[in-house]
């Protein structure tokens, strides 16, 4: 019964990895799209990495993003980014909201999924598959690509 559980998840990341290269990094679920989910490559014996995407709620109602999963790390957390005089701090959060008519950002330097204790290091053109789930539209799978710093991920944000 677990190996079939196993061959069912399999298909269901590559049928969302092969969706998502049709779909063009846009992402839809209900009343949420989420667009151009990226992470950054690592160096080899990293343990950490993250995660980057924009939500847009075109719905009438807020939503939240409660919790995010993926199979390339033991762990994912959403986090937050502040300065405090010259010093980061990153801490996680519980939920990050997406308002009604709004968008809300992940990217380096604020909101972020930081990838914990990684199995392998991420890698330049290799997907990482992410599964979002939100307070009122659901679970939604969603590809990040990895990509250097500088590409179209860091435009999208402003980065």
């Amino acid at each position: 019964m677990r190996e079939a559980a196993v061959h069912a998840l399999r298909f269901a990341i590559a049928f969302s990895v092969c969706a998502g290269i049709v779909n063009a990094q846009s992402y839809t679920s209900d009343h949420l799209r989420i667009d151009h989910p990226y992470a950054r490559p690592t160096p080899p014996g990293a343990r950490s990495g993250g995660a980057y995407f924009t939500i847009e709620n075109s719905g009438a109602q807020a939503d939240r993003l409660l919790r995010v999963t993926t199979m390339v790390a033991s762990s994912a957390e959403i986090h937050s980014m502040t300065m405090d005089g010259n010093v980061m701090r990153m801490r996680a959060v519980e939920s990050v909201e997406i308002p009604p008519h709004g968008t809300t950002t992940l990217k380096p330097g604020a909101y972020h999924v930081m990838l914990l204790d990684l199995k392998q290091p991420l890698t330049i053109g290799e997907t990482v598959p992410l599964t979002l789930t939100f307070e009122k539209a659901g679970v939604v799978n969603v590809p990040a690509r990895v990509e250097a710093a500088g590409s179209a991920g860091d435009r999208a944000t402003g980065k």
